[in-house]
């Protein structure tokens, strides 16, 4: 078992491959961070690293972020950001009904809008090249939008999703930056506004700076 640090430590690409976008999800960790002002270490791991018994240890699919402060041992980035949120004020409201509500926004990103964005993305990335990648991908285009037409009706004319910013809205911009990448967001103003007050946030910018620090890095590495 890796040392107990005594501050959190999460884990994340040595080589993203988002190229520093902030699509990687040890992005929404970071971003949690900052916005209940948590000073954090990262621990930069290679794929290689990361195919390792010892990295499955804390990460037991092999992928990024794992947390690990202490005894503690935690792994997916959205129980990584509720744990943050239920310890440190900022991320969920004191008000135990408005606080369940947006718990259901943090689910609802991950569940609802997440999972056919991922779709799409995994057959764009492994499928062109098949003979049905134009009949099917229209059918993948129209479960995305389905979602984020419903998304949009429901955000309206709001500046959140439930009242002041919270732990359900840093999860369902994190997860809606992806089909903004492939343009998908266009028809909804709302959203693509939506994305922007929350990348305006300075606790935002402060871990997109962070992640892209990295992406840097690793590129003066290879010069």
């Amino acid at each position: 078992m890796p040392q107990s640090p005594s501050r959190p430590l999460i884990t994340a690409f040595r080589d993203s491959p988002d190229r520093g976008r902030g699509l990687a999800r040890d992005m929404r960790v970071r971003w949690a961070f900052e916005e209940v002002g948590q000073a954090y270490d990262v621990r930069l791991v290679s794929f290689d690293d990361m195919k390792t018994q010892g990295y499955a240890r804390l990460q037991p699919f092999h992928q990024i972020p794992a947390y690990h402060q202490g005894d503690l041992i935690l792994f997916e980035s959205g129980a990584i950001v509720l744990h943050i949120a239920e310890n440190h004020a900022g991320l969920l409201p004191p008000n135990a009904e408005a606080r369940a509500r947006a718990i259901s926004w943090m689910f609802s990103a991950l569940n609802t809008i997440e999972q056919p964005t991922v779709e799409r993305e995994a057959f764009l990335l492994l499928e062109k090249d098949k003979p049905y990648f134009q009949e099917r991908l229209p059918i993948l285009d129209a479960r995305v939008n389905a979602r984020l037409r419903q998304l949009s009706l429901q955000l309206g004319g709001g500046e959140w999703l439930d009242g002041e910013f919270s732990a359900g809205d840093l999860l369902m911009v994190t997860v809606l930056r992806r089909p903004a990448a492939f343009n998908l967001l266009e028809p909804y103003e709302n959203l693509r506004s939506y994305i922007k007050r929350a990348e305006a946030r300075p606790a935002y910018r402060r871990a997109f700076a962070a992640q892209l620090d990295v992406f840097t890095e690793s590129q003066k590495n290879k010069a």
